[in-house]
């Protein structure tokens, strides 16, 4: 009871800092400086232990299991994944050929802060995927990378235990993630401290002049997230038979968090705390499903893409068919496996895609003044099918107490 109590504290202040910080950040931008130091710092103690918090929850996860169950587990969690992901990215395609954000909106380009284009050969991602030196990996943060030599490692320490179950490798490894969240839970009772000076340091460089000529936009990607999200929502309680409101009001926390951060990655260590206490989701398939996600699901990152990129061909008045329309839903879904998982990835993937489809590059620029306000948009998705996927697959797996919706 005391637990939930102190969880609860926790959302209340956070939402608190995240209302202070707004008012301090409005009526003394000359303090965004010192916000930002503090806030920087707040992320940076969150990102230093997400690689080995990935690392090890895998490693975990995959060495614990039975072949047959990983099998079974593993591909239902990556079906779900590209479903939805390539749903995402359909429906931003739709979005924004129907309510087109794009249409009469007039907008000075700074030409001399362009962002570089980025090249993008399946061959580059393919290769992307592995590190060559896990070490390098872990130092660059490369999630993707990360999670490919755990997959490696977890289904060698399952051969390994299942050959010598007397070893002690993996309660010692086990260990060493209890070690890794309770570094992250240290750091998170800075989360007020933090999210307060995030959010001053946000709106004083902002302001408010940045977003009203792209308030169309904003809306209508606002919008098209919500009702994807009430589909999904829609989908998890149909097949679950659980109840609507419970699980709007145990994903809370979580769903603050993403806001307030801005990244999937940071998010994680809370998701998968509640994933498996509010929630009701298996141990096991908590820390298989939630550190894939990070990289693997993007579907805030995907419909991001499209629903921007489309709106890029309206302001240009560049005309598109339905051909280009299935194209970009395809590249946006398999461009979102690239994307970062931190503040700012969203400029790095338009980056990648906007020259991808004969777009010109110096349109991104346009979209920089509001990746702040983007960035919350797509972090809430990108986190919160995360979750609703571990809750299908659990649910499939009779792992999933409804308990907890009641």
């Amino acid at each position: 009871m005391k637990q939930k109590q102190k969880k609860n504290s926790l959302v209340v202040q956070i939402v608190i800092a995240v209302i202070l910080g707004g008012i301090m950040g409005s009526i003394m931008p000359d303090f965004s400086n010192y916000f930002k130091v503090i806030g920087d710092l707040f992320l940076k103690l969150m990102q230093m232990s997400i690689p080995l918090l990935v690392l090890g929850q895998i490693v975990q996860a995959i060495g614990g299991i039975e072949a047959k169950e990983l099998k079974k587990f593993g591909t239902q969690t990556l079906l779900i994944f590209g479903v939805s992901s390539l749903l995402a990215s359909i429906w931003g395609v739709l979005a924004a050929y129907v309510f087109r954000p794009g249409e009469g909106v007039v907008i000075n380009v700074d030409l001399e802060n362009v962002i570089e284009s980025k090249s993008l050969l399946w061959t580059d991602t393919l290769l992307g995927f592995f590190p060559s030196n896990i070490f390098d990996a872990l130092s660059k943060g490369s999630i993707i990378q990360i999670i490919v030599f755990a997959c490696f490692f977890g289904l060698a320490l399952n051969r390994f235990m299942q050959r010598n179950p007397e070893s002690q490798l993996f309660k010692t490894i086990s260990d060493f993630n209890e070690v890794i969240m309770n570094i992250i839970r240290l750091v998170m009772t800075l989360a007020p401290i933090g999210v307060f000076c995030l959010i001053g340091s946000s709106i004083s460089d902002l302001g408010t002049g940045i977003i009203l000529p792209l308030v169309k936009y904003l809306v209508i990607y606002s919008a098209a997230t919500i009702v994807f999200l009430i589909f999904w929502i829609i989908v998890v309680c149909a097949y679950c038979k659980i109840g609507f409101v419970p699980l709007i009001r145990n994903m809370r926390q979580i769903s603050i968090v993403a806001i307030v951060t801005i990244s999937s990655a940071v998010t994680l260590p809370i998701a998968i705390d509640d994933a498996k206490a509010k929630l009701g989701i298996s141990k096991r398939i908590t820390e298989l499903v939630l550190p894939l996600g990070v990289s693997l699901n993007s579907n805030g990152s995907a419909m991001f893409m499209s629903i921007t990129v489309v709106t890029i061909m309206q302001l240009y008045q560049i005309d598109f068919n339905l051909q280009t329309l299935v194209y970009l839903s395809i590249m946006a879904t398999l461009v979102s496996l690239a994307n970062a998982v931190v503040p700012g990835g969203g400029l790095v993937s338009l980056a990648i895609i906007v020259p991808q489809m004969g777009l010109p590059i110096e349109s991104i620029a346009i979209f920089a003044g509001v990746e702040w306000f983007t960035g919350i948009i797509r972090t809430i998705l990108n986190v919160n099918s995360d979750v609703y996927t571990a809750i299908l697959v659990a649910a499939a797996a009779d792992e999933l107490d409804v308990s907890c919706y009641k």
